[in-house]
């Protein structure tokens, strides 16, 4: 069954512009160059991520030329101002803009937020040290997101609480880095079932699983979530169920996301079925052993430890 069509598709030219206002909007002034974001994770509506999925790589390319023309476009104009600044023995002008010397990193991706709208194109945006060159390897000092509803446009700083939806950010594909373990195991409380430790944007934590379910996500206004992550939208807002079975204290895994979430490396069996814009639950779950790494969506790590026998 074909979705009904929408007045505003996100258009090529659409992304690439938004590209180049995220990137102006960015720009972080340091006291001899000012720094742009260097990467960049856009994320389109399922339509028009389908429409536009054969000509990706052209609109990277473009992008890329987009960015470094705006950027010589606008150190033509500051300097103009410095000079005549100078010649008026005025204030210095603005620093000159320093594209990142390990290019622009851009990656578009399928937004797997239930509640965005076709037309709607989400960047995060990341200022990143210029010596790294992998994607999402960058030292992060800022993070910005853009939208653009239906034509409107509007910034918010990357907060997921601040927007109305919030759709995905790194990239599934992009691996991320291995996070060290803990130094101690925390003390096992009674009452309480697994530990759970993990690391998000906010830092280090240690979530104790005491009831015998427990959701973990990015959650959001009607989503409920006991573990509640701050990271990119590659997470889905309720990601995955975690279950244990009161009588035997065997854990099990129900994956509820689009991404996908793994145990030990090894992809967890979807129990969600996605078929003609619908959503429904198979009841599929996976055993989960008493000690695992639980991946989500190949963006963050959960060290699980079941207290049995502990």
């Amino acid at each position: 069954m074909d979705r009904p069509s929408t007045a505003n598709p996100a258009t090529a030219r659409d992304v690439i512009l938004e590209i180049v206002r995220n990137m102006k909007e960015g720009l972080e002034p340091l006291h001899y160059s000012t720094l742009p974001p260097a990467i960049y994770h856009v994320y389109l509506h399922p339509d028009d991520m389908e429409r536009l999925r054969g000509i990706v790589p052209r609109i990277i390319d473009e992008a890329r030329r987009a960015l470094d023309a705006e950027v010589e476009q606008m150190n033509r104009g500051s300097l103009a101002i410095s000079l005549a600044e100078r010649l008026k023995l005025s204030r210095r002008g603005e620093p000159k803009i320093s594209a990142p010397d390990g290019g622009w990193q851009i990656r578009i991706l399928e937004n797997t937020d239930e509640e965005v709208s076709q037309g709607d194109v989400v960047i995060y945006s990341e200022l990143a040290l210029p010596a790294k060159m992998e994607l999402s390897a960058g030292s992060m000092t800022k993070r910005i997101a853009t939208r653009k509803l239906g034509g409107t446009q509007s910034t918010a700083p990357a907060s997921y609480e601040t927007r109305k939806t919030e759709p995905a950010p790194a990239a599934a594909t992009a691996p991320a880095p291995a996070e060290p373990a803990p130094t101690s195991l925390p003390p096992v409380e009674e009452g309480v079932f697994a530990v759970i430790e993990y690391e998000d944007q906010g830092g280090h934590k240690t979530f104790r699983m005491n009831k015998n379910e427990i959701v973990v996500g990015r959650g959001g206004r009607d989503y409920w979530t006991d573990i509640k992550l701050d990271t990119l939208a590659d997470v889905s807002r309720e990601h995955f169920r975690l279950r244990r079975d009161a009588e035997s204290g065997q854990f099990f895994l129900k994956d509820l996301s689009r991404l996908g979430t793994t145990i030990n490396g090894e992809p967890v069996p979807s129990s969600i079925d996605f078929t003609d814009g619908e959503k429904r639950d198979r009841h599929v779950e996976a055993p989960v052993p008493s000690e695992a790494r639980i991946g989500l969506a190949g963006v963050v790590f959960l060290e699980f430890r079941s207290t049995a026998g502990a």
